[in-house]
């Protein structure tokens, strides 16, 4: 788990992941590699098309059609080329010394599935390619992303400035004490407030909870900050964000029933849907 990863297409939010991956693959000291996949659906090999037409009739069509794929394919490979060297030399201003670029034609997930022993981070913009221009969309595959990877991912919204501080949402759940232990333990954020912000009734367990997970990150040399707020998740977190005018947001991306192993948690969904800095999902 060595690379700083990050998926380079050509969506308007291929920049800020490009800049996010350049500040986070220097704070980790990770190599930083772009990856561009090609879409095999939007862009098949050439196959036999004689099924679709008929059997046997219009071969000089079916030569032309396979001909046309092959050049939309072609096309679309250079195309990626020319993103990852730009997103290259992005990184190259940004202070990277090295970016690595690779492209793949094939399925996204299971590229990154390929990747995951060598990723240490995953970034990625909340709206790919062809995803629209809903501010508040989805990226297609970004969920089976999620559900795939076993590495943290950060999500990119609109342009990337490096974060000031930050806020863990808490819930004493086995993934956020791991997002504890890996906060304090790691480079990436090292130097900013942190923010523990719990969600429910201000209980003697709850605070107990919160209080041990505050006396890990102050003896890592963070400076902690605790609250538990009253009322629904989402909107009481991002209320609390705004307040204290915080710039990424950390968060586990499930819930914890057996059958939700297969669907994000409906509260990180949400989430990502409306947040409006970048998020870092743990796993």
């Amino acid at each position: 788990m060595t690379h700083v990863m990050a998926c380079i297409d050509g969506s308007p939010q291929a920049a800020a992941v490009c800049d996010c991956a350049a500040w986070a693959s220097q704070q980790l000291g990770a190599p930083l590699t772009l990856l561009h996949v090609l879409d095999r659906q939007q862009y098949p090999a050439s196959g036999d098309l004689s099924g679709i037409i008929g059997l046997g009739s219009r071969e000089f069509l079916l030569q032309e059609l396979a001909t046309l794929d092959e050049k939309r394919a072609k096309l679309a490979l250079e195309e990626g080329r020319m993103m990852l060297d730009a997103a290259r030399q992005r990184a190259i201003s940004a202070g990277v010394a090295q970016p690595e670029c690779r492209q793949r034609h094939g399925d996204l997930v299971e590229t990154l599935r390929d990747l995951q022993n060598e990723t240490r981070l995953l970034v990625v913009g909340r709206q790919g390619e062809h995803s629209g221009d809903a501010i508040q969309h989805i990226g297609s595959q970004l969920e089976s992303v999620i559900r795939t990877m076993h590495r943290p991912i950060l999500v990119t919204v609109g342009q990337f400035t490096p974060p000031r501080s930050l806020m863990l949402a808490f819930d004493g759940s086995a993934t956020t004490l791991k997002g504890v232990e890996m906060l304090a333990g790691s480079p990436l954020f090292r130097g900013l407030p942190i923010h523990l912000v719990m969600v429910g009734s201000d209980s003697s367990e709850a605070r107990a909870q919160l209080e041990g997970a505050r006396d890990a990150l102050t003896a890592a040399g963070f400076e902690v900050h605790i609250a538990i707020r009253d009322g629904e998740v989402e909107p009481s977190l991002h209320a609390y964000q705004t307040e204290h005018g915080i710039d990424l947001l950390v968060m586990g991306a499930y819930g914890h029933s057996r059958i939700r192993q297969f669907f994000v948690g409906s509260t990180t969904s949400n989430m990502i849907r409306t947040t409006r800095t970048p998020l870092l999902l743990l796993r």
